[in-house]
C-alpha cells in the first residue's frame, strides 16, 4: 500500500490531556509506514500553541492556520489546501470544534476522517453547548470514530454513531519519554522525609473537582503536619481554589504552579497523586503518575476505574466523599509499603495495557484498514459504471 498519509487536526486548548495524547502517538507511530502531519489554527496572540512547538519533525510537518474567531469556518478551505499539497488520505480530528471543521474539509476534499473524541465539557453556555451538540450529531459521518474509553463508547451509541463506525482503541502514554523521568524508589519509613508532596496535574475547571481536593488536603496537615500540596495546571477554576486555599491553616503548604514544561520532573517527585474529578475519559495525567511510579488516589468513576483497580493499582474513593478520599490518602501516607506496591503493580499495568506504542500500532491498522476499504469501494463503483 506504500505509505499512509494522515494528518492530526486539533485546536488546543492548552497543553492537556488530548495535546499530550496526539504528541505521543505522532512519537510511537512507526515513521517510515506513516507520514503524520500536524494542523493547528491560530485563534489568537495568547493562544498555547506547545503541541505544534513539540511535534515531532520525523513524524511530519507542522501547518498553522489563520483563524478570526472561535468558529471561522474559512479554516476549512485553509485545510483542504493542505490536505493537496500534501496528498493527505486521512484526517484525524479531536474535540468537537475540530470534529466539526475536520469533517466539512475531509468531505470536500473527498478523503476519509477520523475521530478521538477525548471527553465532553459539562455546565457550559448555550453556544458552545449548541457547537457540541452539532459536534457530536456529525460524529455518525465519519468513517471511523475511536472513544478513549468504555464510558466514551457508551456515549457514541446515543450520539447515533453506528456501531460499524466504532472502534475502541485503549489510550497509552509515550514510556519513551516516561522513562527519561522515573526513578526507583526506596521504601522509607514513616520517620523518613520531613515532608511529603501530594499532588495533581491538569485543567482546573469544575469538572476536576478541586475544591475537594484542597479541602482534603488541609484536613490532612491537621492529622500529619509536614506535607505539600503541588497543583500543575492552570484554568477558569484557579482565582477560586486560590481564595479557597487562602483562608486554610494550609495555606502556605499549598502551590499553585501553572502550566509547566517540566511537568514529569515534577510528578516524579511527587509522594501521592491525587485525581477528585467527577468525568474523565482515561485521564492521562493519571496515566503518567502511574507509570512514573507514583501511588494514586482518586475518586471512583468511568474512566477512571479502567486504571485504578482498588487495592491492587491504587486506591479509590466514592464520588464526592471527601472523608473516604481523606482515609484512602492517609492510608498510603501511612504505609509506604503499601504505596510502594501498588505503584509497582500500577506501573506494570500501563506497561501491559497502556503504552503509546501498542496505541500507535492500533492506530496503523486501522489507517490501514479504512484506505484498504476506501479502495475496494472504489474498484466495486468502477465495476458498477
Amino acid at each position: 500500500m506504500g505509505q499512509v498519509r494522515v494528518l492530526q487536526f486539533i485546536t488546543p486548548a492548552g497543553f492537556y490531556g488530548a495535546e499530550r495524547w496526539v504528541l505521543a502517538l505522532a512519537n510511537n507511530l512507526a515513521h517510515e509506514r506513516v507520514v503524520c502531519d500536524l494542523a493547528v489554527p491560530r485563534e489568537s496572540a495568547e493562544q498555547d500553541l506547545s503541541v505544534a512547538e513539540h511535534f515531532p519533525a520525523e513524524a511530519g510537518k507542522v501547518h498553522y492556520l489563520s483563524m478570526n474567531g472561535r468558529f471561522d469556518f474559512s479554516v476549512v478551505n485553509q485545510l483542504v489546501e493542505v490536505i493537496r499539497q500534501r496528498r493527505i488520505q486521512i484526517i484525524h480530528s479531536h474535540g468537537y470544534k475540530s470534529d466539526i471543521i475536520g469533517l466539512l474539509a475531509a468531505k470536500r476534499a473527498g478523503i476519509q476522517c477520523v475521530s478521538t473524541p477525548h471527553g465532553y465539557p459539562s455546565k457550559v453556555g448555550l453556544k458552545l453547548a449548541t457547537f457540541i451538540r452539532i459536534g457530536t450529531y456529525l460524529l455518525r459521518y465519519f468513517d471511523a470514530v475511536v472513544p478513549l474509553s468504555e464510558e466514551l463508547r457508551s456515549d457514541m451509541k446515543r450520539f447515533g454513531v453506528p456501531a460499524s463506525k466504532t472502534r475502541f482503541i485503549r489510550n497509552g502514554v509515550d514510556l519513551k519519554e516516561i522513562d527519561e523521568f522515573a526513578h526507583p524508589r526506596e521504601a522509607v519509613s514513616v520517620d523518613g522525609p520531613p515532608c511529603k508532596t501530594i499532588g495533581f496535574v491538569g485543567q482546573m475547571i469544575p469538572r476536576k473537582g478541586l475544591p475537594d481536593l484542597v479541602e482534603v488536603f488541609d484536613q490532612l496537615c491537621l492529622k500529619y503536619g509536614s506535607l505539600k500540596l503541588q497543583l500543575l495546571g492552570d484554568g477558569s477554576q484557579r482565582p477560586e481554589l486560590e481564595g479557597q486555599a487562602a483562608g486554610l491553616a494550609s495555606a502556605d503548604a499549598i502551590e499553585f504552579l501553572g502550566f509547566r514544561n517540566d511537568r514529569l520532573e515534577l510528578m516524579a517527585q511527587f509522594d501521592l497523586f491525587v485525581m477528585t474529578s467527577s468525568l474523565e475519559g482515561i485521564p492521562r495525567c493519571m496515566m503518567e503518575a502511574m507509570a512514573l511510579g507514583v501511588p494514586v488516589v482518586a475518586y471512583d468513576i468511568p474512566g477512571v476505574d479502567q486504571l485504578v483497580e482498588q487495592g491492587v493499582t491504587g486506591l479509590l474513593a466514592p464520588h464526592g466523599d471527601r472523608a473516604a478520599l481523606a482515609a484512602c490518602c492517609g492510608q498510603l501516607l501511612e504505609s509506604p509499603e503499601l504505596a510502594r506496591e501498588l505503584a509497582d503493580n500500577a506501573r506494570e499495568r500501563v506497561e501491559e495495557r497502556y503504552s503509546a506504542a501498542r496505541m500507535a500500532q492500533e492506530y496503523e491498522a486501522l489507517f490501514g484498514e479504512l484506505l484498504s476499504q476506501k479502495q475496494s469501494d472504489t474498484s466495486a463503483q468502477k465495476k458498477v459504471s
